[in-house]
Formats: structure tokens, C-alpha cells, sequence
């Protein structure tokens, strides 16, 4: 009898021992189960977010972000609006005295194109050519790098009908032998267009003979103009004028 006892505890024993240890498995399986199902929620949203710093930007605020969040009490937002409003006026202000009170000339060497401005009114815009940052160089101590000068300039002069004075490098990179200063062969009559406006240090405004390539990168940097817009230029811009290139 008593060894039949013992026998019925123990089954009882191994049973509940049993049920626990499936327990414990499915505990496992569904922790296992929520681990990847967070794991691909998690790569999803990096996937679309991008990055995980973006998640974390997005999800978890900074504090300098928190910060500006409570930093204007709400009874205060109407007077801060006030007081915004004033420094862009201001701010404005500031900006329109910096604009040249004559007509000027901007000219964006990225995009070749160019505005005719009078205050912040525009005049008149178009494409433009500018240097190509080609290099020539000749023997070991001669080198030009073909590109438009950056910087705020002035229209030094202004001619009408201008004929173009080669320089040493048009010769070299033609393979030709320079010719003397003075020599016949410097003189080109045409080449410039009608009109022509100096800069500095031999840099012009001046029309083309190859309007097929304006709006690209491809002189050795003077600024080149169609004929129409060239003749705005010339007639809109004086000697002193502002000419703002970047």
C-alpha cells in the first residue's frame, strides 16, 4: 500500500513538474516571439527614417528642443510676436541700405546667369558665360587658370564697338609664336561684340561670337553676353557702377 502511494506521488510529482517546464517554454517562445517582432518594428521605422540618429531625433527629444518648447509663457506669445516682427523689420532695414542706390549687375558664376537689378527691382535676367577653370601653361614658369573673379567690382570704362587686344596666352593656346606688343596680328575687331565694359585687370563684359554657349562655363574669364542682353547692360550700368560676382 505504501509503495503504491509513493508510486501515485511521484506520477503526480512528474506531472506537475511537466506542466511547469511547458509553461516555461511557451513563456519562452512568446518572449522570443516579442524580441523579433520588435526587432522588425525597430528596422522598419530606421528604414524609414533613414538612420538611427534620425529615430532618435524624432522619437527622443533633445533638451535644448524641450527647452524652447517652454521657454515663451503662452500670455507672452503676443508681445514676443511683436517684438520678432521689429527685428525683421530692422533686419530688412539693414539690407536695404546695403543695396546700391544705382542700377548693378549680379552675376552667378555656378549657374552662368545674370540680373540687371535697380534696388530690389529687377530690371532684366539671362544666361551668361563665365570662366571654364581650364589651365594653360607654358614651359615651367607660366601659367594661366582661366576662371571670373569673385568679389563686389566696379565698371571701370565703357566702349562702344571695343577691338579686343590678344593676350600672350591667346597665341600659346593656339600653338602660335608670340608676336611682338604692338604687332597687327593683337588686334581683333568684332570678337568682343558692340559694346564692352572693363572690370579689372583685363576682365571685361562683352558680347560673343558663340551664343550657342551661353549659360556654360567656357571663357577665360571675361563675362560673355547675347547681344540683346548686352546692350541692356551697357546702357543701364555707368562707370562706377557695382557689378556683385559669386
Amino acid at each position: 500500500m505504501r509503495s503504491r502511494l509513493q508510486k501515485d506521488n511521484m506520477e503526480e510529482h512528474l506531472t506537475t513538474t511537466h506542466s511547469r517546464q511547458r509553461t516555461a517554454i511557451w513563456y519562452g517562445i512568446l518572449i522570443l516571439l516579442a524580441l523579433v517582432f520588435s526587432m522588425l518594428l525597430s528596422l522598419s521605422v530606421v528604414r524609414r527614417a533613414g538612420s538611427i540618429s534620425e529615430v532618435v531625433v524624432r522619437f527622443v527629444p533633445l533638451p535644448e528642443d524641450a527647452s524652447l518648447l517652454n521657454r515663451i509663457p503662452v500670455n507672452k506669445l503676443s508681445s514676443y510676436q511683436v517684438s520678432v516682427k521689429k527685428d525683421i523689420a530692422g533686419i530688412r532695414k539693414k539690407i536695404r541700405n546695403l543695396i546700391p542706390q544705382q542700377p548693378y549687375l549680379i552675376v552667378n558664376t555656378t549657374h552662368n546667369t545674370f540680373r540687371l537689378m535697380r534696388g530690389d527691382q529687377l530690371i532684366r535676367d539671362g544666361m551668361c558665360s563665365t570662366g571654364s577653370y581650364t589651365i594653360l601653361t607654358k614651359g615651367d614658369n607660366k601659367k594661366w587658370v582661366f576662371e571670373t573673379p569673385r568679389g563686389r567690382m566696379k565698371v571701370r570704362s565703357r566702349q562702344v564697338n571695343p577691338v579686343w587686344v590678344r593676350p600672350d596666352w591667346a597665341f600659346i593656346e593656339e600653338g602660335l609664336p608670340v608676336p611682338s606688343p604692338r604687332h597687327p596680328s593683337r588686334y581683333e575687331h568684332g570678337t568682343l561684340g558692340e559694346y564692352k565694359l572693363e572690370l579689372k585687370d583685363g576682365y571685361l563684359i562683352h558680347g560673343t561670337l558663340y551664343k550657342r554657349f551661353l549659360g556654360m562655363a567656357v571663357t577665360h574669364g571675361c563675362i560673355r553676353l547675347g547681344d540683346e542682353d548686352l546692350k541692356a547692360v551697357y546702357s543701364t550700368l555707368k562707370t562706377g557702377s557695382s557689378v556683385f560676382i559669386y
